[in-house]
């Protein structure tokens, strides 16, 4: 009997709701004001007008502990700071359910599911490919608006909303932190640390295409499984009851002028939100600015009213409001060890924790490091500013070529946000499939060691050939 009731009581468990788990890690970063010695980096302006750390003025200060009672103060900076996310998701929510009440995507994606219904295997590598190769210029977030699309086209193929989001994440996980072409991380992190901008590009596409081959190799067994066995999807339950899985595509009626004019209104609105993030230089307001203009020209196309087009813009703007909270209190995180002076404790302290290191594991130790690092600080421009100009000297000292410390960063900064509760990217995404953290996790931590390992042996072979310039 005993027995029984213990292995109902294991199976009882549930992991807590995202915002309950980003709630718990809040805390003890507050926690960890009131235990760990606060110090500071000088900030200084280098040649090229970056304000980065002096590696040599590191001085500990008075401790500044942050009270349990501001967390909520915290929380509403962190809030207003994330804003222009939050709307972004927000509008973005309101869009896809318009389009979803019009039925013209269903329509389109059942005509063309059955040409690679048995086909998984080829269509999910091109697709990764066809984002990583995006992603290796952009922030994986300007591509919130596509979860719903791609969950959509996983359903129709007989899988689950994870293959559908992990397609945009994981293929835009690699392009992201192996590229090296990113302007805000990578190109920066170049800048800071002395090392010619854009070099080094032979061997990161030898990473970019060993990431991305195992990663395909996971995500097609994974898709393979769930088509064979629906039931093992983290998220069956879950899928069962979405308006998007129809067995029957014909019940959303015909292919007719509307749905047509919507697809096409949906294609010209993604198309020049590409061209806008790449060569305009846009950012998250005219993203969100260009949403909030598709919901409303496909509601006119639905041939609503305007009061009925408001009605429907306010109940998809609630589908997104969890994941705009999510996103939205992930910042106070680093606002708290901010506060509390820890922040670049925490980077003093991993600078010393390397020097420490056997030198046939530096590599893999910077790594590493740098993936600590990005729990404490998400924002990648944020996290090169900080680590680099410690990182790129810490090299020269411990006989490692800078690029090669320029790539631990890459790597640790990148692949971390695909598992971070705080991570903007990743919470955005999910949010806009409906897909809760703790479900993505079941089917991602097992990816994210391999990873880690994959990741560990590259920087072991850049450390071993003096990964240099070229």
């Amino acid at each position: 009997m005993k027995e029984n009731s213990a292995k109902e009581n294991k199976k009882s468990f549930k992991m807590p709701h995202a915002l309950v788990i980003l709630f718990i890690i809040i805390l003890a970063a507050t926690i960890m004001t009131w235990i760990v010695p606060a110090g500071e980096y000088a900030r200084v302006e280098n040649a090229d007008g970056t304000m980065v750390v002096d590696p040599d003025s590191f001085t500990w200060l008075e401790n500044s502990p942050v009270s349990l009672l501001s967390i909520p103060y915290y929380i509403i900076l962190s809030l207003k700071s994330k804003s222009n996310l939050m709307y972004t998701i927000t509008f973005a929510g309101a869009a896809f359910h318009m389009i979803a009440q019009s039925g013209a995507l269903q329509v389109a994606v059942g005509m063309v599911s059955n040409k690679f219904r048995n086909r998984t295997y080829l269509l999910i590598p091109v697709m990764t490919t066809l984002f990583a190769v995006i992603c290796s210029t952009q922030a994986v977030n300007h591509f919130i608006a596509f979860a719903p699309i791609m969950v959509v086209i996983a359903l129709a193929l007989g899988l689950d909303s994870i293959t559908g989001v992990a397609i945009i994440l994981l293929g835009g996980a690699i392009g992201f932190s192996t590229a090296g072409l990113n302007i805000n991380t990578a190109v920066l992190a170049q800048t800071i640390a002395g090392v010619p901008v854009y070099s080094g590009l032979p061997f990161r596409a030898v990473c970019f295409v060993t990431f991305l081959v195992v990663t395909n190799l996971y995500l097609v067994r994974y898709a393979i499984r769930i088509s064979r066995n629906p039931e093992l999807s983290p998220v069956y339950t879950l899928d069962q009851s979405r308006e998007e899985r129809q067995a029957d595509f014909s019940a959303f009626g015909s292919m007719d002028w509307r749905k047509i004019s919507i697809l096409v209104a949906l294609v010209a609105s993604l198309v020049l939100l590409l061209y806008g993030n790449i060569t305009m230089g846009w950012d998250l307001e005219e993203d969100a600015a260009l949403f909030v203009v598709l919901a409303v020209a496909v509601g006119f196309l639905m041939g609503f009213g305007p009061s009925r087009i408001a009605s429907e813009i306010v109940a998809g703007c609630k589908t997104m409001m969890g994941a705009a909270l999510l996103i939205g209190m992930a910042g106070t995180i680093s606002s708290v060890m901010t506060a509390g002076g820890i922040t670049d404790t925490i980077v003093y302290a991993a600078g010393q924790a390397l020097s420490n290191v056997p030198e046939f594991l530096l590599g893999p130790a910077m790594f590493i490091i740098n993936i600590l690092v990005n729990f404490v600080i998400v924002s990648g421009s944020g996290q090169a500013t900080a680590v680099m100009p410690i990182m790129a000297p810490l090299a020269d000292i411990l006989g490692m070529t800078r690029q090669t410390a320029v790539l631990a960063f890459t790597f640790g900064d990148g692949f971390c946000n695909y598992i971070l509760p705080h991570s903007s990217a990743l919470m955005g995404i999910l949010g806009a499939a409906n897909i809760p953290y703790e479900k993505w996790m079941s089917f991602m931590w097992k990816l994210f060691l391999i990873w880690i390992l994959a990741g560990s042996v590259l920087m072991s072979v850049a450390q071993l050939i003096h990964y240099g310039p070229v």
